[in-house]
């Protein structure tokens, strides 16, 4: 079997352009934010529960970090007492529907508000570790 580097060396084309360079070699790409990291950490922890086998690195963009990472800053908030029992409901329930509560809506805004406290507090967290950006 021939190497990456022996077929560039025999095709006229630049490396990029002949071949896509695997995920494993790319560098993490943090998260934007501490909400993009749950909604990435729910839906993997629900594909997880759904009989999916978790396979690091395989996605279209490598992540710094495994969906429990993100869990066990959640559970170390909740042991510290910065977040409580009520703001992991919160991030359960939305997470779960895979969209933010909404401020504008009277029957969104407290869910908001407590969705914004715990992802608040989860922010510095996930920043010191390199997972969101």
């Amino acid at each position: 079997m021939a190497s990456v580097a022996h077929l560039h060396s025999r095709s006229r084309l630049p490396a990029p352009l002949c071949a896509a360079r695997p995920a494993q070699l790319a560098r993490p790409e943090p998260f934007r934010s501490a909400e993009e990291a749950w909604f990435w950490t729910y839906a993997a922890l629900t594909a997880r529960r759904d009989g999916a086998r978790y396979v690091a690195n395989l996605g279209r963009v490598r992540r710094p970090c495994e969906p429990d990472d993100v869990v066990k800053c959640l559970d170390t908030l909740y042991r510290q007492r910065r977040i409580d029992l009520v703001h992991a409901r919160i991030l359960r329930i939305w997470g779960e529907r895979g969209y933010a509560p909404n401020p504008g809506y009277a029957g969104e805004r407290s869910d908001w508000r407590l969705w914004r406290e715990a992802l608040d507090r989860l922010e510095w967290p996930l920043r010191v570790k390199g997972i969101v950006g």
